[in-house]
């Protein structure tokens, strides 16, 4: 097809999205619509899966309609309907699939089932026009990977997170020093009148020769810190938490750093024509750990990139671009057997990092 149009439909999480994506030669967002469920969770210190799932159920059908009258679109003039359909919160990414179905069977359309990490992996070719193959740092509140992306559907990861993703440790040491929620935004607003040499935290598995990660420690540290300034029964103060702030944010970003020089090297051994690292999830909105990535790239001789934020966090955008590029590349559409899945990792040839039950690997 030298022409497609395509919705895009998320809810993986806590973010309700539609999309809608034309290909003509070139990548046009048409519109990109979030409904956010920050209010509903606030209360509770993180995401509520029952909540989110409920909203999701709300509010699809509504950001679906926003979608289609702000790309001026109609329904008939779609080529196929794609839909996150994993890894995620099994409730939210149920109500997607559902509603896609519905959607998919009322107009006989094709129905895409999308693979999220798959969606923040692929962002860079729709924002920047990236060749294959390139590094991907997938770093988000769930997820931090390595990836080389090689094709639409071909992904080889070098490492990853064994235990929390920075997200979920931003979140959580946020929480530790009375921080609102989101913790990233949190954190880094608060290390900007920090001093990160004040606490000597971690950087764990730094020196090990592998691109694998782990952040849990660096919480525990953080907390056995903030726990001995408030020895005696005195308060955190102000500058208490901009400095924990910014040695923690610190000890993120050096681990980061690290790894991925690591990862860049197992990358540039595949002689790529354009070598280029790109940074997507919604922890790529760091400046610090921006800055720091960037300096990696240009001493690796990479090209780097960073979509911009509205397309770093959880988007439909992505998801329809997933599947312009599969459509683009000769995939196949899936039918209304399509099952909402809530582990699915790209690399299915890679050993589970997170160990595997009974569905599957978590990553």
């Amino acid at each position: 097809m030298s022409v497609l149009t395509v919705l895009g439909i998320e809810s993986s999480c806590d973010d309700t999205a539609a999309a809608v994506l034309r290909w003509d030669g070139a990548a046009h967002v048409l519109s990109s619509e979030v409904s956010g469920q920050t209010d509903l969770h606030a209360a509770f210190g993180g995401v509520v899966p029952e909540i989110a799932a409920r909203a999701h159920a709300e509010r699809l059908d509504l950001m679906v309609e926003l979608a289609l009258q702000n790309a001026g679109v109609a329904l008939t003039e779609l080529d196929a309907i794609a839909v996150t359909a994993g890894p995620g919160l099994i409730g939210g990414v149920v109500s997607g699939v559902m509603c896609a179905k519905g959607l998919a069977a009322a107009t006989g359309l094709p129905l895409i089932g999308v693979n999220h990490l798959a969606g923040h992996a692929l962002t860079p070719r729709l924002t920047d026009g990236l060749a294959f193959p390139y590094l991907m740092l997938l770093v988000s509140g769930g997820h931090c990977q390595f990836l080389i992306v090689h094709g639409p559907e071909s992904f080889e990861r070098l490492g990853g997170t064994i235990d929390d993703a920075p997200g979920e440790a931003f979140d959580k040491s946020a929480r530790l020093l009375g921080l609102p929620q989101p913790g990233g935004p949190a954190i880094e607003n608060a290390a900007q009148e920090g001093d990160e040499e004040r606490f000597s935290l971690p950087r764990p598995l730094l020196r090990e020769p592998h691109c694998d990660m782990s952040f849990s420690g660096l919480k525990t540290a953080l907390l056995r810190a903030r726990d001995e300034v408030m020895i005696g029964g005195n308060q955190l103060k102000r500058q208490d938490v901009a400095d924990l702030s910014a040695g923690f944010q610190a000890a993120v970003r050096d681990v980061l750093a690290a790894k991925t020089a690591r990862a860049l090297e197992a990358y540039m051994a595949h002689s790529p024509a354009e070598p280029a690292l790109a940074v997507a999830g919604g922890v790529a909105a760091n400046q610090a750990l921006r800055a720091a990535l960037q300096d990696v790239a240009a001493k690796a001789g990479a090209r780097f990139t960073a979509p911009p934020l509205s397309l770093c966090t959880d988007n439909a955008a992505m998801i329809g671009w997933a599947a312009i590029e599969r459509l683009r590349a000769g995939g196949s559409a899936d039918d209304l057997t399509l099952s909402a899945r809530p582990r699915w990792p790209l690399d299915t040839a890679a050993l589970p990092m997170l160990g595997s039950g009974k569905k599957g690997a978590k990553a």
